[in-house]
């Protein structure tokens, strides 16, 4: 790939394809969410993000703002319907919980399905995604290599900014969203630019020295489809991940995410005006876990020894 305009246009196709597809249902925000519109709305968002941040940043960073809140919107949704799954699989929560959280779901749906055709991106003045790809066309595209090092740095300044916003912390969270959930988007959006970035990152395939990644890489993490990236293929220059760093990343990920969903499940049973009393000793718990294996991995320095650096991709 000779530049960041095949990455967008490779998920933008996909996402047109859902949106077009989309516009002829009943409900086209719940038919998104049911056909996985967030994974290409969290490639584009992930890809306008990176470019805002190694050059034309008032560009991208208007088109990541679109591609934000169509993804917000299928996130609401996703919230409450995932909590519903639940509650009706699980005996102890009254069926009138569960409503109450089906009930939100749809009004998510409803709410995104104006917002959709408020902003263009479905009905008759539908004009979103050609708007998108003219701003696209018009960028100040860079060359391989000057990207490549633009995206390391990026890369870099992301990770000193997670760190930073840790050692915030270090004495323990106190909130679950503004903290927790929030140090957790940070540390996703490092594993999401390689995905979608289409191969001109990968991982070192040789293990790292350092034995504090051993208790990282479980088998989940280890056969993960989110730690297979795509394949170099025609990208010119590589950034080089550590791959065991990578690993414990992703572990990081998905114990902040298990930690989390069991906070927002106390919360929106809370919400659900039902009778439930919020149990502040479980939600202290997870704050106090959360905030025990956070210490633990940065104390470590794992993010810091993430990058290997750039190299040109001879195969």
């Amino acid at each position: 790939m000779k530049n960041g305009a095949a990455r967008f246009n490779l998920y933008l196709d996909q996402l047109e394809k859902l949106i077009n597809d989309a516009a002829g249902q009943t409900d086209p925000a719940m038919w998104l969410y049911q056909n996985n519109a967030r994974t290409p709305l969290f490639m584009l968002e992930g890809l306008a993000k990176l470019y805002s941040g190694i050059h034309n940043k008032k560009r991208f960073e208007k088109i990541k703002a679109h591609f934000k809140l169509m993804e917000d919107g299928l996130g609401a949704i996703d919230y409450y319907d995932g909590f519903a799954r639940q509650f009706t699989a699980d005996k102890e929560v009254a069926s009138t919980i569960t409503r109450s959280v089906q009930d939100k779901s749809h009004e998510k749906a409803q709410a995104l399905d104006k917002l959709l055709a408020k902003k263009g991106w479905i009905g008759k003045k539908a004009d979103r995604i050609q708007k998108i790809r003219k701003v696209l066309k018009n960028a100040d595209w860079l060359g391989e290599k000057d990207e490549i090092k633009r995206i390391e740095s990026f890369y870099r300044k992301s990770i000193d900014k997670i760190n930073t916003f840790a050692q915030t912390y270090r004495t323990g969270f106190t909130d679950l969203e503004t903290q927790v959930h929030e140090l957790r988007r940070q540390l996703r959006w490092l594993s999401i630019y390689p995905q979608a970035l289409q191969g001109c990152i990968q991982l070192t395939e040789s293990p790292s020295s350092d034995s504090n990644t051993v208790k990282y890489q479980t088998p989940e993490i280890v056969n993960s489809p989110f730690n297979k990236l795509p394949a170099a293929n025609g990208n010119g220059y590589i950034l080089m991940l550590n791959r065991d760093y990578f690993f414990a990343l992703s572990w990081m990920i998905s114990e902040l995410g298990k930690l989390k969903d069991e906070g927002l499940r106390l919360v929106v049973l809370n919400e659900s005006g039902s009778g439930f009393e919020f149990d502040r000793t479980a939600s202290s718990a997870i704050l106090s876990k959360a905030s025990d294996i956070c210490n633990a991995y940065f104390a470590e320095r794992n993010l810091d020894k993430l990058i290997n650096g750039v190299s040109k991709n001879l195969k």
